[in-house]
């Protein structure tokens, strides 16, 4: 099972790293026309309790290798915003930030609490999209054309999670004996 680290001093530069990538950082939208997050903003986040950020790791390994995230916690309305970033590409095909996405849905649902968690994907990230998916995401909409990529101006794809389907999702994977 994916192994999952809070952020911590000691890995701020590599995630920092990550999200500084164009390959990563196109994808994303921090807010306030961010998308790259330096050292120090990533910093901040980790210090905010509206952010939950943890470091994910392959099984019995010593390296990070991606990042996911809950941001805009609302503990009145209970809910977030799930993200994530695979920072090496190597580990593409191996399932792990799903898993790392698995993981941190649990806690969000379990020990913070939350009723929904959402998320959004840029149309065309295909990679992005399946996480979603195979995590128990539905699909609820779409903002048209908000999104930027060089000179093209795409659509995101809205996706949301209750509490109570994850734990349906959850019961269904369980392994029977």
């Amino acid at each position: 099972m994916t192994q999952l680290w809070n952020l911590d001093g000691k890995w701020l530069a590599t995630a920092a790293d990550w999200l500084a990538a164009e390959e990563n950082y196109r994808w994303l939208d921090f807010g306030g026309d961010v998308q790259i997050l330096t050292p120090m903003l990533l910093q901040v986040m980790v210090q905010r309790d509206i952010h939950c950020l943890r470091l994910f790791a392959p099984p019995e390994s010593e390296q990070p290798i991606g990042i996911v995230g809950l941001s805009s916690i609302t503990d009145f309305f209970k809910t977030a915003t799930l993200w994530y970033v695979l920072g090496d590409k190597t580990y593409a095909t191996g399932g792990y930030t799903t898993q790392a996405v698995r993981q941190l849905l649990d806690h969000g649902f379990g020990s913070l609490g939350l009723q929904a968690i959402n998320a959004w994907a840029v149309e065309g990230n295909v990679a992005s999209i399946r996480v979603l998916e195979k995590t128990g995401f539905r699909p609820i909409g779409r903002q048209r054309r908000c999104h930027r990529l060089g000179d093209r101006y795409l659509d995101r794809l809205l996706f949301d999670l209750l509490a109570h389907e994850h734990r349906r999702t959850k019961c269904l994977k369980a392994p029977s004996h």
